[in-house]
């Protein structure tokens, strides 16, 4: 099981780094998630559904993420959690690159925690947690 969803998030990381690059269009990364989920960060709890509202808001983080200069995100370590023996706890470690104009390149690394249920060996990801993604874009002078 830790083989597949090692796998899964690398798929992930690959697909959103192409959405970064304008080259896949973000409903194609859709399927990783489960058909509600919720999300937590200190600005609150987030429930929703996987349809053309989670397509919407990815559209809009992502062109953001561009906005503000995001280059690239890479997953520097993955620490799998069983729950029990079709859920599980995926702490992904985030490295991130920012292009800076007049200035070197920025790295912040994060981590986010994905709550992960696998059917028939197919993960979706029904919830994550993550930290105050604003406040750290500040600290380093982005956005």
């Amino acid at each position: 099981m830790e083989e597949i969803l090692r796998r899964f998030f690398e798929r992930y990381e690959t697909m959103a780094n192409r959405v970064l690059a304008a080259e896949m269009d973000v409903g194609e990364t859709t399927f990783a998630f489960a058909s509600e989920f919720i999300a937590a960060s200190p600005a609150g709890v987030l429930a929703g559904k996987n349809d053309d509202s989670l397509k919407v808001s990815m559209a809009r983080g992502y062109a953001r993420y561009r906005a503000i200069g995001t280059k690239d995100l890479k997953i520097r370590n993955t620490t799998i959690t069983p729950i029990d023996n079709q859920h599980f706890l995926v702490r992904i470690d985030w490295r991130s690159t920012y292009d800076v104009p007049d200035g070197p390149d920025i790295t912040i690394d994060f981590e986010v925690h994905y709550l992960v249920q696998v059917r028939n060996d197919e993960p979706k990801i029904f919830g994550w947690i993550s930290g105050d993604e604003e406040a750290v874009l500040k600290e380093h002078g982005i956005g």
